[in-house]
């Protein structure tokens, strides 16, 4: 099982910037080999599941939802165990709750384990 705390998150305005940022722990740590996994970005909208929006492999390999490519950059610091997401020209579709998770590798971005408490992202003039 790993924990994830997400944070970052913050009301701005169309067109503006934020980082998120998702801290790793618990003892899935314990296996070297398992210290840095392919982590997701995911979003979730009131009354919805929770979509997702970026990826980024243990080698530092990343994907992209269409709705944010060119606009979100994911990366991670190995040393410390975090993951992020730089969002840019956030647009009012953009808002959600924002989540990281561990992802089944090969298939659809599913998330492996329970959620963290999210960051709230709300984009609006």
């Amino acid at each position: 099982q790993v924990h994830y705390v997400e944070s970052g998150g913050g009301l701005v305005e169309p067109g503006e910037s934020l980082r998120l940022s998702c801290i790793l722990s618990g003892s899935f740590f314990d296996n070297p080999a398992q210290r840095n996994p392919a982590i997701g970005w995911y979003r979730q909208t009131p009354g919805k599941q929770h979509e997702w929006v970026a990826a980024i492999t243990r080698r530092g390999t990343t994907d992209y939802a269409e709705s944010v490519r060119d606009r979100f950059t994911a990366s991670r610091d190995f040393a410390q165990h975090t993951v992020f997401l730089q969002m840019n020209s956030l647009k009012p579709e953009d808002t959600g709750t924002y989540y990281c998770n561990r992802y089944f590798v090969g298939g659809d971005y599913r998330p492996v384990d329970s959620w963290g408490q999210g960051t709230q992202v709300t984009v609006s003039s």
